[in-house]
């Protein structure tokens, strides 16, 4: 914590700014937590007004930061887009640094700020952009597809781009029979079992994710009868043949809106539960305990002093962010051509 931060102090005027968000927040987190949290929410809030900064937070972070500062919750490209809507002169990425990229490449003109840059990612730390040169060579005249969860050096090399929402759909718009899919294996597999177009995948895979199992949510049937099971496309097979619904962090989000079931399991990072069940007070969340280690690397005092310095930035190679931009691009493209229709 910065020394500033550690100057702040929960006076009567920063409960009284704060008292909304604290209302939302009253079930999630407790008081005692509260204190400390509130006079960093209230500084960042005043401060993203005098940097003319946007606050742009995933879906993974924790609750006073998805509800205490943020200008857009939502997925990476989300994240990225609402950034660069905006007439904000600096964005500073609540997530993990490829997401920081993410809102480079599609703001090349602006600041972009990372409270901690080694905030990474087990998943984009699993191939390089070398890797891909070396599967077109092996594979030669095949489409390489990559998950946007994946560094600005890989999206460079790549045909196109796809979200786990739009994977299958972005592998079918290629009209070929074999695709080369990076980096997630598990997610590649999904998209397998759901297209007749023979992938062939690259074997990373999201830390958090591939640590549930089978006989986890099993257990969790068991514990809780009637408990419904919803879960990210980048777990392994086991665990999404028994889910009930299966799709990503924005689609989960939906689902419960939508069926409020009474008993719910999130699997995925464990503070989208805490995130979601904000939202829904009427539903039952059971909470796995998968944490992201590398989203939790972002907090409160990280996030002040990232914008009192305005620092650390982050920084492209701008020939590298026109090729990153450009199977974005294509990806993007396919969306509004489906919106046209």
């Amino acid at each position: 914590m910065s020394s500033t931060a550690n100057k702040l102090e929960y006076t009567p005027e920063v409960a009284a700014v704060t008292a909304p968000i604290r209302e939302r927040v009253k079930d999630v987190i407790p008081d005692v937590e509260w204190a400390i949290h509130a006079p960093l929410i209230a500084r960042i809030n005043e401060l993203k007004q005098e940097r003319n900064a946007t606050l742009v937070v995933h879906n993974y972070q924790t609750p006073e930061i998805f509800h205490g500062v943020a200008d857009y919750t939502g997925d990476s490209l989300g994240m990225a887009r609402y950034g660069a809507d905006t007439d904000a002169d600096v964005i500073l990425v609540c997530g993990v640094r490829f997401m920081a990229e993410t809102a480079k490449i599609l703001s090349p003109d602006k600041t972009v700020l990372l409270p901690d840059m080694d905030a990474g990612c087990s998943l984009a730390a699993s191939i390089t952009g070398a890797d891909v040169r070396r599967l077109r060579k092996q594979y030669p005249g095949v489409p390489v597809v990559a998950y946007v969860n994946s560094y600005a050096d890989v999206r460079a090399e790549v045909d196109i781009c796809c979200t786990s929402a739009n994977a299958v759909e972005v592998v079918e718009s290629l009209n070929t029979d074999r695709v080369i899919f990076v980096p997630d294996g598990y997610l590649g597999q999904y998209v397998a079992s759901k297209t007749d177009v023979e992938i062939i995948n690259w074997e990373g895979a999201c830390e958090v994710h591939e640590r549930f199992t089978g006989d986890e949510l099993r257990g969790y049937r068991k514990d809780f009868p009637g408990i419904e099971v919803i879960a990210h496309p980048e777990c392994p097979p086991d665990v999404l043949a028994e889910a009930d619904f299966v799709g990503s962090t924005s689609g989960m989000i939906r689902y419960v809106g939508e069926h409020r079931p009474e008993k719910v399991v999130m699997i995925t990072e464990c503070s989208m539960s805490d995130n979601v069940a904000v939202e829904y007070p009427d539903v039952n969340f059971i909470r796995p305990c998968n944490l992201c280690p590398h989203m939790k690397r972002i907090s409160l005092p990280k996030i002040l002093r990232s914008l009192q310095t305005l620092s650390p930035q982050v920084e492209l190679d701008p020939e590298l962010g026109l090729r990153a931009k450009q199977s974005l691009d294509r990806m993007l493209e396919i969306g509004r051509s489906a919106e046209s229709r």
